[in-house]
């Protein structure tokens, strides 16, 4: 039964890498258009979702390299627990990143709303809207479809991080949108300084899970 389970648990981690590795590439795309038609359009709004998905880009490359690490030293003797806890500290780490990122487009925010700058919004929902497609195809691909996949928390976390990037894609589309509709320009500011405290809180959510984990904390 061990033996059995073992192996079902390293099919599930193959499989878990490769669908990694192609949400990697799609958010990867996301995260450059984003990044670039924000900065083109002005709008805060999509720059935060565009540097959001660029710290879960990390997180899933943290994830990818966190697995291959796994299988590859999953029959050595140089880790007396064995190597679950690659994944947990890959967690930990792009959950520092997320932090820092977080931090940063509130205070970028607070600085557009001081000097508000005109936004191109026809182009910004244009690419907010790609970057919400993306985000979905995503979800799609690393959706749990069983009991084992949930108790691998390395792929638990970066599931989370790409549902994440989701929410902070619709709230700037919908700041977008009703800021065309009244010209009411500094709400692409203030969604930026709300998307900013969703990544804060959940890195500060995934920092507490993994040190749990990691330092052997009961629950």
């Amino acid at each position: 039964m061990h033996e059995h389970n073992h192996k079902h648990n390293h099919e599930i981690s193959t499989e878990n890498e490769k669908r990694v590795l192609l949400v990697i590439i799609f958010t990867l795309l996301a995260m450059i258009a984003e990044i670039l038609y924000g900065y083109l359009t002005n709008s805060m709004g999509l720059l935060a979702d565009g540097y959001h998905m660029g710290t879960h880009a990390l997180a899933l490359s943290l994830t990818y390299i966190a697995y291959i690490l796994m299988r590859k030293f999953k029959n050595s003797d140089l880790f007396i627990n064995g190597t679950d806890k690659i994944g947990t500290l890959a967690g930990y780490t792009s959950s520092l990143f997320l932090g820092f990122t977080g931090i940063w487009i509130i205070i970028e925010s607070i600085n557009r709303f001081l000097n508000p700058l005109t936004i191109k919004f026809d182009e910004a929902i244009l690419v907010a809207i790609i970057g919400l497609l993306v985000n979905a195809i995503s979800i799609l691909f690393m959706e749990f479809k069983n009991s084992n996949h949930k108790k691998d928390y390395n792929y638990k976390a970066a599931y989370y991080h790409i549902l994440a990037d989701a929410i902070t894609s619709i709230l700037a589309i919908s700041a977008l949108i009703i800021g065309k509709l009244t010209s009411f320009v500094y709400l692409d500011s203030l969604i930026g300084v709300l998307g900013g405290i969703l990544i804060l809180k959940w890195a500060i959510g995934l920092i507490k899970k993994t040190v749990t984990i990691l330092i052997d904390i009961k629950n």
